[in-house]
């Protein structure tokens, strides 16, 4: 009921209720004849249009008879307003909404205000005003009723949809519906419309809803939906009357929609499982089947009506063996092929601006002479208005208006040009910036304000602030706001542009830790600021602590010194790597690897410690490649001091053989490592973003130069290039989900100034950073190291032949012997090639297929030379003992080894593969990618390999006395260091891990 004060000579009179309409003019003939409190009642408009007449009559002359206010009466003035009936609206807050103040004079037509502003605010069901007369004043006295609150909201029997995916359509549909929220009859009927409309998109069109309304005293309800869903609506049968040209397994593909499930381009799985029917989706879909024709060439097919025909599935399941149940919708869509056309010519009128003709031409691929394809001359319209766009031409507008020659089958079109005006960039505004500093994010801008707008320049200028990883993902046609001004010039334009930020959190405090082969098991924490102050600076403290590593590293990052593009960073680091294959395995695969001390000692093994500092700095290029993407150029320097701590003898003998080090051998070159490297680089990258990119490519070349300073000498360029590509099924399509990316990486080294790369900066493959079904730094060729050894001097019963028969405690005669350890050195050059298709599950989860290729290999015999001094120690030696006198052997010779050492035959040049699949989660607290994969290696080597004697068998059996122990030492020998070597890279692998390969 709606009730107001107002003055008598309103030439309408309010509509009340039902019960009060009749009422009205009897309470106003009364409230006219006493005068007392000037009481009536209005409402929205006049229910009564024959009794309004009338009453405004008779209200018109008993206000002639009778004034208002008697000529001694003042006019009243009002007092403070009371309020009745509210109970969660506050009472301040309907006084707000009040026109009617205190000392003010009483004033029929503001009540009549004031009750307007009350009722429009749709908070009540029922308002009156009335005046009371006090002392001195008149005093409104407002009653309300207020809508009741919606307590509770259950939905029962809904089970093919999620109660969140029905708020979630709520909240796109701008449906105000929700607990705590005003019960509005008609707000929840468009509610129950939208759920309706849910549940037939998930094939239950013939579900059923019932509203169940609940009073729950004293101001609120209860709001249940009753569902019964009813059977489940697939797709049945997909006929095409009238299609003679394509087969019916191609329309089918076309639908995007109402297409079965299966496996696309397999001829025979392409159906296994029915669709979800859902009508609204169907005329989509028989457009597209018409765009399928068209895009054969055939210019003038048509489709007609979809007709549909519900019967019950029937049938046996073929997966379950049992009768199938629901309701299938076979779908009939007509159509009219016509002829199949070529394209005649792509001819253009309207181009002033642009009038090289041939250059638009050639934005389409289309050929003359070619079967008509509207796909291809749709993407040619949109280059067309890209280009337009890059010139400021926003407004462009392509109209094409085909010509159909019936007689030669072919099609030509003209597409008008309306270009529009040039526009100018005006503004340039941000917005959600609430920490990052405008000029930060301008200098990142490729427009600028007063320069023509340039739609490419736009785009490139999000993917510079995407890179930065300062923001959420920008996107151009969801946060950039394109306003034109208004203006009279009829050639030229002004446009402001508005790009709407958001901002991820600029500081990371986290704990991170797991499993990674390099690493081991390890914990860590970290703390990063990207965007220090706002100014974009980056500050980042890192500590790990593993079973394999130890790293602790501080690090400063200027983008823009003196706010010029030019980038300066330093990094102060100490760390501490174990490489030790054998017990990285173990780790990674939490298992023993059980390996021999023959094989632990074919194992490149130890540790490295290493603290340094690395200061780097980088410009942007912008007037190369400006136009696709960003490229940057910069020189780093690094010095560092390392240490080297072996585990085994044949670990030591690389270190202390090849020639790293000039002047130095032995011992000696394992301390004091001091390395100074100065490394130009160049980068290019067209990503998307800096981390899960979804499209572009980058491409990086980077050079060592070691020896400007330091001892150790030489250079290693590194070139990688990646790209990937948005995936829809197994099509390139740039709003797919699914990410289809590749990677090419090249790596080199070779020492130089007569020296060679030090052992730890060789190539090692392996791990999952490149190859994730092998070991980490287990893929890569063998050599032969010479070394010396002992051998102790035995008789056939097993007991030493002492020096002193009368004394064995001055020890067994030990024979010197030179043999040959096989080792991994690593290669000079690397290629390696990752190819991987990710399937996005949910947020910070994806599933993904990969490959991965590698060839480790040795390119340069002298890249294996050992030292002059290292050499002499296995030279100089006379070995064997041929003559045994008094406990002295005599008779020795010498053995002289080359100054390279060889590559074992058939360990260079081995491919390796890895094909497997992976399953990633990034848990933001830990803040690290989580990677659980299986790989399966066709490609390893799988050899065994004949030991090599330094010498012949003949020889080396000479370096033996001609006694009962010489013979029985010699069969030990061959037993021992001429045994062939089995290598055994591993065939299938599966492991956690926490890094990423790229």
């Amino acid at each position: 009921m709606r009730v107001s004060a107002s003055s008598l000579k309103c030439s309408t009179q309010p509509v009340r209720t039902r019960l009060s309409r009749i009422v009205s003019a009897m309470e106003t003939s009364r409230r006219i004849a006493t005068r007392a409190s000037f009481r009536t009642s209005f409402s929205l408009a006049c229910g009564l249009l024959l009794l309004c007449p009338a009453m405004a009559r008779t209200a018109n002359a008993q206000v002639g008879a009778r004034p208002q206010f008697s000529a001694e009466a003042a006019p009243q003035v009002l007092c403070q307003t009371q309020v009745v009936g509210n109970r969660r609206i506050p009472k301040e807050s309907i006084l707000a909404r009040l026109f009617s103040r205190p000392g003010d004079q009483y004033d029929p037509a503001v009540v009549e205000r004031d009750f307007n502003s009350l009722w429009n605010t749709g908070y009540f069901d029922n308002v009156r005003i009335e005046s009371v007369p006090g002392a001195g004043c008149l005093q409104l006295i407002i009653y309300v009723q207020e809508k009741p609150t919606i307590r509770d909201i259950n939905y029962v029997g809904l089970n093919a949809i999620t109660v969140s995916d029905v708020l979630e359509r709520y909240k796109k549909d701008k449906i105000s519906f929700s607990v705590e929220s005003q019960y509005d009859p008609t707000v929840v009927k468009r509610a129950e419309v939208t759920l309706q409309q849910m549940l037939g998109e998930h094939g239950h069109q013939f579900a059923v809803i019932r509203l169940e309304v609940k009073t729950i005293p004293p101001a609120g309800v209860s709001l249940t939906f009753h569902i019964k869903e009813g059977p489940t609506v697939k797709v049945g049968r997909i006929s095409f009357p009238g299609a003679k040209a394509l087969p019916t397994r191609e329309l089918i593909g076309a639908m995007r929609n109402l297409k079965p499930i299966g496996i696309p381009h397999s001829i025979i799985l392409e159906s296994l499982f029915p669709r979800t029917f859902d009508a609204s989706k169907l005329d989509e879909d028989a457009e597209r089947v018409r765009l399928e024709y068209r895009t054969k060439g055939y210019f003038t097919a048509l489709t007609a009506e979809p007709q549909t025909n519900v019967r019950n599935a029937g049938g046996i399941n073929p997966f379950t063996l049992h009768p199938s149940t629901g309701k299938r919708v076979d779908i009939v869509i007509p159509v009219e092929e016509g002829e199949r056309y070529r394209l005649g010519a792509i001819t253009f009128t309207g181009n002033k601006a642009y009038p090289n003709t041939v250059a638009l031409r050639h934005l389409f691929a289309l050929k003359d002479g070619d079967w008509f394809n509207a796909e291809l001359f749709g993407k040619g319209l949109d280059a067309l208005k890209k280009a337009y766009g890059e010139g400021g031409f926003i407004n462009m507008i392509g109209t094409p208006a085909p010509s159909v020659d019936r007689v030669k089958h072919t099609v030509s079109l003209n597409i008008d040009i309306d270009e529009g005006k040039k526009f100018y960039v005006s503004r340039l505004e941000f917005s959600g910036n609430t920490i990052t500093r405008d000029k930060v994010i301008r200098r990142e801008m490729m427009v600028e304000e007063g320069q023509v707008y340039n739609s490419r320049l736009v785009d490139l200028s999000l993917l510079r602030l995407n890179q930065l990883q300062y923001f959420n993902v920008l996107k151009t046609e969801q946060d950039v706001e394109t306003r034109q001004n208004p203006d009279a010039d009829p050639e030229y334009g002004t446009v402001d542009l508005l790009v709407k930020l958001s901002e991820k959190g600029k500081n990371s405090i986290g704990l991170n830790g797991g499993i990674s082969g390099n690493s081991g098991t390890f914990i860590g924490a970290n703390y990063e600021t990207n965007n220090f102050l706002g100014l974009g600076e980056t500050l980042s403290v890192n500590a790990n602590l593993g079973d394999l590593a130890r790293n602790l590293s501080f690090g400063f990052n200027e983008p823009y010194l003196h706010n010029k593009p030019i980038s300066l960073g330093i990094q102060v680091f100490d760390s501490k790597s174990d490489f030790n294959p054998a017990k990285a395995y173990a780790i990674a695969n939490n298992t023993s690897t059980n390996l021999t001390n023959a094989q632990q000692s074919q194992l490149t093994q130890y540790n490295q410690s290493s603290k340094g500092l690395t200061i780097s700095t980088s410009e942007a290029l912008r007037g190369l490649f400006r136009r696709s993407g960003v490229a940057r150029m910069g020189i780093s320097y690094g010095l560092s001091r390392s240490g080297i701590t072996t585990f085994n003898q044949n670990t030591l003998n690389v270190f202390t053989t090849l020639a790293f080090r000039s002047g130095i051998a032995g011992q000696n070159q394992l301390e004091g490592i001091v390395t100074s490297v100065i490394t130009p680089s160049f980068s290019f990258s067209t990503l998307d973003r800096g981390q899960g990119p979804h499209s572009g490519k980058d491409f990086n070349v980077a050079v060592q130069f070691a020896g400007l300073g330091g001892n150790t000498k030489y250079y290693s360029p590194n070139v990688s290039f990646r790209q990937f590509f948005p995936m829809k099924g197994l099509k390139v399509n740039r709003e797919g989900h699914n990410v289809l990316g590749y990677r090419l990486l090249f790596n080199h080294i070779a020492g130089f100034g007569g020296q060679v790369a030090p052992p730890f900066a060789r190539i090692y493959g392996g791990g999952e950073s490149d190859m994730r079904g092998f070991d980490v730094r287990s893929s890569g060729p063998y050599t032969f190291i010479p070394t010396k050894v002992n051998f102790n001097l035995t008789n056939p019963d097993g007991s030493g032949v002492c020096r002193d028969p009368t004394n064995c405690a001055l020890g067994n005669v030990e024979i010197p012997l030179p043999i040959y350890r096989l080792s991994s050195v690593g290669g000079d050059t690397s290629f390696t090639a990752n190819l991987e298709y990710r399937i996005p599950i949910v947020n910070q989860v994806t599933f993904a297929f990969f490959t991965d290729f590698g060839m480790t290999f040795d390119t340069q015999a002298s890249q294996l030379r050992q030292s002059e001094l290292g050499l002499s120690t296995v030279n100089s030696p006379l070995y064997g003992c041929p003559v045994l006198v008094n406990g002295t052997c005599q008779g020795g010779q010498s053995v002289q080894f080359p100054l390279l050492l060889p590559i074992v035959p058939g360990t260079n040049y081995v491919p390796r593969m890895s094909n497997g699949a992976e399953l990633q989660v990034i848990l933001p607290i830990v803040n690290a990618p989580f990677r659980l994969y299986y790989a399966y290696n066709p490609l390893r080597l799988y050899k065994d390999l004949p030991q090599q004697l330094t010498v012949s068998p003949q020889e080396f059996k000479s370096f033996f006395p001609n006694s009962g122990a010489g013979l029985y030492s010699y069969q030990q020998a061959l037993q021992f260091y001429g045994a062939d070597y089995t290598l055994r890279e591993p065939r299938k692998t599966f492991r956690l891990t926490v890094s990423t390969t790229f």
